[in-house]
């Protein structure tokens, strides 16, 4: 038998073998589908390894060299594990959530800025990790000892650090993409920040009632609109450069920012009573983000999803499961969107799942009704968060409480005010700037220099030099 065609039946065989090897899931059955749900977990905090000795609770392997994970995405995922608990009531993963998502909140600030992560930190990334703490508040999780932070606390923690960078100063307003004057992108102001600030003020004004929040969550929509990221069509755009007075649009679509205010524009229309504003708007941006992200139905990320390649990084390849859940919250929020929005989750949950082996590893891409080999932590979320939109279907399930509705985590409005990083803000780096900077570079080069020599005379023995490493690079 010629190698080749024994190759080729090989690949043949295996494939036949994958494609009857998809999980077993019924969606119209939550018992079925809760069954699913556990598998997929189960695979998924396989990936984590802070449990273990030697390595740091609450955060996946990384950052890049040490593995594929950035610190932010932990928190996606113990949000992803708190909606797991809400959807099936299954606790097994409880107390390694809660312990997580104390872990990182860096005290003394509690806004999670933990210490070893302020040299690369994003106000995407800290606000990843206030909106898990905010849904931990909405949906009533387990509330942490009275010694630690509070769920809401937490978030507005996250929301007051937030807000004490709002920057003037270049493209009249809105949040830069990084916060450390030093990390590549923080001349870049982008619509995932500004979004999520939007969105944690929406949710706050709905939980707390104070009104504050939601005339900060209105500032953040309209400097969004008003700047071009979101355009008359509601398409929404990546993000621009201050030195550009944010007027050089990357025009870059992803859909968990279109999620993420498509969610706060959810909390928005039902704090405000069903404002025809927020209807509107929420109408709006929904039906755009189903036209683009949902071809055919099933969710698709297009901007790395290539018919012909994957060109996503391993943020974007968790990006889908955000997409899910979060517009499934909608739907108990502003009822009204629910024939709109629901539909469409199930039939991209289907294809989801014929991507899931039985043993719940799942891939990425969900067109082509099996399972592709492209897996990972952010994939097993994807599928969770597919899942998890079907059960908003299948169950009666309570709307995100609020202090007057059910609500128990005690919160804490000045939470956060003094401990940022930073609250100032710097404008684009100048010709003098660079020649400085040259000239610091020099001087600190000499002094490293002058001390290796020192440490090799047997003078420095045990001297430690550490230094920080590069922060993440732009999308």
């Amino acid at each position: 038998m010629a190698p080749s065609f024994l190759k080729s039946l090989l690949v043949a065989a295996a494939c036949a073998t994958t494609a009857t090897a998809q999980i077993d899931v019924d969606l119209t059955s939550s018992s079925s589908v809760k069954n699913a749900m556990a598998t997929i977990a189960y695979n998924l905090l396989s990936y984590y390894k802070g449990n273990l000795s030697g390595n740091t609770p609450g955060i996946l392997p990384g950052p890049p060299p040490n593995g594929d994970y950035y610190w932010w995405e932990g928190g996606a995922m113990w949000g992803t594990m708190v909606d797991y608990w809400y959807y099936t009531a299954d606790t097994s993963y409880n107390p390694t959530t809660l312990y997580s998502l104390v872990f990182q909140a860096g005290p003394p600030g509690n806004s999670y800025e933990p210490a070893n992560w302020t040299a690369s930190l994003g106000n995407d990334d800290q606000g990843f990790w206030g909106m898990s703490a905010m849904l931990a508040a909405e949906v009533n999780f387990e509330n942490p000892p009275d010694t630690d932070p509070q769920w809401l606390a937490l978030a507005q923690a996250v929301f007051n650090t937030q807000a004490a960078r709002w920057d003037t100063q270049y493209c009249n307003g809105g949040l830069r993409w990084q916060i450390p004057l030093t990390n590549n992108g923080y001349d870049y102001k982008n619509s995932i920040a500004n979004g999520i600030f939007f969105n944690l003020g929406a949710r706050l004004a709905r939980y707390t009632g104070n009104d504050s929040y939601a005339q900060w969550a209105e500032t953040a929509y309209n400097w969004t609109a008003d700047v071009g990221y979101i355009d008359a069509a509601y398409n929404i755009y990546d993000g621009a450069h201050v030195e550009h007075n944010c007027t050089d649009i990357n025009k870059a679509q992803f859909s968990y920012v279109a999620a993420a205010f498509i969610q706060g524009a959810g909390f928005m229309y039902n704090y405000t009573n069903g404002s025809a504003l927020w209807e509107q708007r929420l109408t709006s941006l929904t039906n755009r983000t189903l036209e683009v992200f949902f071809p055919n139905g099933i969710a698709v990320e297009l901007a790395c999803e290539l018919t012909a390649s994957i060109q996503c990084t391993a943020d974007m390849l968790s990006y889908k499961c955000y997409l899910h859940r979060w517009l499934a919250q909608v739907t108990q929020v502003a009822p009204f969107i629910k024939d709109t929005i629901l539909p469409v989750l199930k039939t991209s949950a289907e294809a989801a799942v014929k991507n899931c082996n039985a043993d719940g590893t799942c891939g990425f891409r969900w067109t082509t009704s099996s399972y592709d080999g492209d897996t990972g932590a952010g994939q097993e979320m994807n599928a969770l968060g597919a899942l998890m939109s079907v059960m908003i279907t299948l169950e009666p399930l309570k709307a995100a409480l609020t202090n007057t509705t059910g609500g128990t985590s005690v919160g804490n409005a000045a939470a956060g005010v003094g401990s940022s990083i930073t609250t100032t803000n710097y404008g684009p780096i100048t010709a003098g700037d660079r020649a400085g900077a040259s000239i610091l570079t020099i001087i600190i080069i000499s002094g490293i220099v002058s001390m290796m020599v020192w440490m090799n005379t047997g003078e420095g023995e045990g001297f430690r030099l550490g230094l920080f490493g590069k922060g993440k690079g732009m999308l």
